[in-house]
């Protein structure tokens, strides 16, 4: 009886220790939330897991290589890439993707940076693809609205200023976009999501993170910026000129009519004057004909013998009031 005890504790002890020695070889995994795992055994896939839980694995057989399933980002490098109009700008991307099949993720790739490496050369291909197929203005521009304001500028009520809209939109009209950055960004991802799939990704979107122009652009632009605006300058100045003269014009006739008409009164104003004075003058002749025969003639005296210095003969009828006070010598 002692020895089938001390048999079955002996039993016991090596079943205790086998146990303790396999879940020392860690036989359980856990996935996490937002992780998948690919089980792989002797290099070969035997299982994947994308679910959250406690998994079993064959201890120094099966390897767990973890992957992360939420969305992961890529930041691109700088891209010196030809418009269509064959003009170089700098194109910085950013991505977003996230794994879809960890079996075939680890097939083509295995870890991450390897992924990103083929990755960033797909995105890269893609971006240069969709931007030498359009013109700068469909990449740097979402839409019209810069048109479509100047639209509305030009239908403003006031005349004066629906000119000067008119003038500074023919001076800075801009090319109209029909696809516009949007729709190119999702071309690119398109165009990038026809290769990805193999491989287990899913791809999600690019996006251009910085557009920049080229040394050499850079100078164009800056230069055709300046132009544009010397032009809505001179736009303005020419209104303003033409309305200079416009108001120039209308102070010269408002001066030719002030004059005119102040001068028509001041006509009017004298004969009346000399229509009264004369009419004083002839009531007074007919009161006393002597007396303003003998004033106008001293007034005569007067106004016309001090601009002579000497008088060589006074034998005139002209002197005879200065003989005589009834004008008799």
């Amino acid at each position: 009886m002692a020895k089938s005890n001390k048999k079955f504790f002996g039993w016991l002890i090596t079943i205790v220790i086998l146990v303790v020695l396999f879940i020392a070889t860690g036989p359980f995994y856990i996935v996490n939330e937002g992780n998948q795992v690919v089980i792989t055994r002797f290099g070969s896939i035997v299982n994947t897991h994308t679910d959250a839980g406690l998994y079993i694995k064959i201890p120094f057989l099966d390897k767990v290589t973890t992957y992360p399933k939420l969305v992961l980002s890529l930041d691109g490098d700088e891209q010196r890439i030809p418009t269509k109009e064959n003009q170089f700008i700098i194109v910085d991307t950013t991505s977003r993707w996230r794994i879809s099949d960890p079996a075939k993720f680890y097939q083509s790739f295995q870890n991450l940076d390897n992924a990103y490496n083929k990755l960033s050369d797909i995105i890269d291909s893609s971006c240069r693809t969709v931007i030498t197929q359009n013109k700068l203005s469909e990449i740097v521009r979402s839409s019209n609205i810069i048109n479509e304001q100047k639209e509305e500028n030009s239908g403003a009520d006031d005349e004066e200023t629906r000119e000067i809209n008119n003038l500074v939109n023919d001076a800075t009209a801009n090319e109209t976009v029909t696809k516009g950055r949007g729709e190119l960004c999702r071309l690119m991802t398109v165009e990038a999501s026809k290769l990805v799939p193999e491989y287990g990704i899913d791809l999600i979107d690019i996006v251009p993170r910085q557009i920049k122009y080229s040394d050499e652009l850079t100078e164009s632009v800056y230069n055709r910026m300046i132009k544009d605006r010397n032009q809505v300058a001179q736009a303005y100045r020419s209104r303003g000129e033409g309305k200079k003269a416009e108001w120039l014009g209308k102070l010269e006739s408002d001066k030719r009519t002030i004059a005119s008409e102040a001068y028509r009164k001041s006509e009017e104003i004298k004969g009346n004057a000399d229509a009264e004075a004369a009419a004083i003058y002839a009531a007074a002749y007919n009161k006393d004909p002597e007396f303003y025969k003998f004033w106008k003639s001293m007034e005569s005296y007067k106004n016309n013998l001090k601009n002579y210095p000497a008088t060589y003969s006074t034998s005139m009828d002209y002197f005879d009031y200065l003989y005589s006070a009834d004008g008799n010598r």
